[in-house]
């Protein structure tokens, strides 16, 4: 008798800690792509950036939100530029864990913000390697100023608007908050790649990967 209550107990306990899981998984909004497309920089534009983010997203069993990737645009072809910023949502945003990483996009922008390697966690609720791991993974794709904001002045910082695989930089941002740069400590723009391509993007400590948001 003791014995067939203490499986039920356990089994109660089982099916409360998935519970639990599953009700955070419902609040993610926010996440590092595990993965990038493996194309280097081309992303396949903002678009295809977007649907990276919904794919990965889907895989999760988040898919029923609308997913944004953290990329500013510049003005090219008659379009205007785009920034990060406006591009994510109003907030608030939970990662896998269900902690609240900012409250809004001010918030995202501040030092308030609880991003770092402990907060950029991937779709998959795992963290994604940093500066003394190998590889360093920690270069994460942005286009952006530490504002979100399209770079004024740059010839290119966007790697020809995330389709370029070869020629051209992208300003990358550090996940952990720590290395080299003109701002290491910048989660979003921390220093320019050192090219669009896959090797070079991990030459410096990266894999191509960027932010994702929920829009609603």
């Amino acid at each position: 008798m003791s014995k067939k209550l203490g499986l039920t107990a356990t089994a109660l306990a089982g099916l409360m800690a998935a519970s639990l899981v599953q009700a955070q998984d419902d609040r993610m909004s926010f996440f590092l792509t595990s993965a990038g497309p493996g194309d280097g920089a081309n992303l396949g534009g903002l678009a295809g950036a977007d649907a990276h983010c919904e794919n990965l997203a889907a895989t999760a069993g988040a898919g029923d939100k609308t997913w944004r990737a953290y990329l500013s645009a510049t003005a090219a072809g008659g379009r205007a530029a785009v920034n990060a910023r406006d591009r994510i949502g109003d907030g608030p945003w939970f990662n896998f864990a269900g902690v609240e990483v900012a409250d809004d996009v001010d918030d995202l922008h501040s030092e308030g913000n609880l991003l770092g390697k402990e907060g950029s966690l991937s779709e998959q609720g795992e963290p994604i390697n940093g500066r003394g791991d190998d590889p360093n993974m920690h270069d994460i794709l942005t286009g952006s100023d530490s504002e979100g904001r399209v770079i004024a002045g740059s010839d290119d910082s966007t790697c020809s608007n995330w389709t370029s695989n070869g020629d051209g930089s992208a300003m990358v941002g550090h996940h952990d908050k720590q290395g080299g740069g003109d701002n290491p400590n910048s989660w979003n723009s921390a220093h320019a790649s050192r090219g669009c391509s896959q090797a070079n993007l991990q030459g410096t400590g990266g894999n191509g990967l960027f932010y994702c948001f929920a829009i609603d």
